[in-house]
């Protein structure tokens, strides 16, 4: 085992390892809902049924982040690493190979169960290799590996679907996830686990108010770009007339909305955690709304997808921040919670919006669906900035992070 820091370049190509992970977690988590009306075609289903697969995936993140953090709380990180992208590679393979709807869901659980806590477990682990003023570095670049996925990868899975089929889209991904197990068992040195709060403490930090509503928040309001994204495909095609072939592109387009909500999250983020995410929650209900009302033109549902992309980004970090100085004696479980909520934001949105689809509304009800979602959130969210401010002081996490 090693004592941090190591060297540069042992640290750089160990980052580099647990960023394929990341990026092949990305691409397997949005190329369904690139490719849902050929997975539809080749299972003989209709696409909303084809959207329960993404529904199915964000389960398997919900039930799969908290479960093995907790269960391998004490497990060799690196063991644990190789593992997980074990289980997420023949998950892949699975769904690659599914031969009926049923068994693809099952499939698709099974790829998801690893996300959370390789994600969580990845970025501890980088930012174990690096000097202590470099940590949120490591850890961010790991997660670059999410952002690169939804620029580039998630829009060339949708390529290769359309032109080999859309099982070829899932062998990209279980050999990203194989490359990874390769990469990981090279580069990545072992490292020493520092002492782990009981499973017991942690769930008992969890129990804080302000740590449930903000995980509610995530769950709900989170969801109304799901809604709208999972059936982002056949919405651009059949109300927006964009051509098959270009959908790659559509895709890209929602990725770099991201990518710059990333970049501006941060000092927006900085200068109040509270206000950025009640922002956060507003922009996303305003341009999902308009994406609803203007679907079938073109070029505004576009913009309006960038757009999607960059409120996304703001909800996300906000929260992240506001779990992270409310849980500071519970990290591990909190990180793995996080996850879990967006995907259930992602079920729950990916469901809702099939509902709605199949009662025969058509697709730019999932964009009305997704503003409910996100006024949802919005209260929640109101309602746990209105209770910490108006709590006593003494009754409030002591952290650095007051913003």
């Amino acid at each position: 085992m090693t004592d941090a820091p190591v060297s540069r370049r042992v640290y750089k190509f160990a980052v580099f390892a647990l960023a394929i992970g990341a990026f092949g977690i990305g691409v397997t988590e949005f190329a369904t809902m690139g490719l849902l009306p050929d997975i539809a075609a080749g299972l003989g289903i209709t696409v909303p049924e084809a959207g329960h697969a993404v529904s199915f995936y964000a389960i398997g993140v919900v039930v799969g982040a908290p479960l093995i953090t907790t269960i391998a709380a004490h497990m060799d990180r690196k063991n644990l690493l190789l593992g997980l992208m074990a289980l997420f590679a023949l998950g892949n393979i699975a769904s690659m190979l599914a031969p009926s709807a049923a068994l693809f869901n099952i499939a698709r659980f099974a790829s998801g169960l690893p996300h959370g806590a390789y994600l969580g477990v990845g970025a501890i682990v980088a930012a174990s290799l690096a000097a202590p003023n470099r940590r949120g570095r490591a850890m961010a670049r790991v997660m670059l590996g999410l952002t690169i996925a939804n620029i580039f990868g998630v829009p060339f899975a949708a390529a290769l679907g359309n032109m080999l089929g859309w099982r070829s889209a899932y062998a990209l991904v279980a050999a990203l996830g194989i490359l990874t197990v390769i990469m990981v068992a090279i580069a990545v040195p072992r490292v020493k686990l520092s002492a782990a709060p009981s499973a017991r403490g942690e769930m008992k930090a969890l129990a804080r108010p302000q740590i449930i509503l903000t995980l509610v928040a995530g769950s709900v309001g989170f969801g109304g770009m799901f809604a709208v994204y999972t059936y982002i495909t056949p919405t651009m095609t059949d109300v927006a007339g964009v051509p098959t072939a270009a959908i790659p592109w559509v895709l890209a387009v929602y990725g770099l909305g991201m990518t710059a909500g990333s970049l501006i999250a941060g000092p927006i983020v900085d200068k109040s955690i509270e206000r950025s995410g009640v922002f956060g929650m507003t922009l996303s209900a305003l341009v999902l709304s308009t994406f609803g009302a203007f679907t079938s033109i073109a070029a505004i549902a576009i913009v309006a997808l960038f757009l999607i992309g960059v409120a996304g980004s703001l909800i996300t970090t906000s929260l992240q921040m506001r779990l992270l100085r409310d849980s500071t004696d519970a990290p591990s479980l909190s990180a793995a919670m996080n996850h879990a909520a967006f995907n259930f934001a992602n079920a729950l949105g990916a469901w809702l919006g099939g509902v709605v689809i199949s009662a025969g509304l058509g697709y730019r009800a999932p964009a009305w669906v997704g503003v409910g979602l996100c006024i949802a959130g919005l209260v929640v969210l109101t309602v746990a900035i209105a209770l910490r401010r108006g709590g006593p002081a003494s009754q409030r996490p002591r952290t650095r992070i007051e913003s």
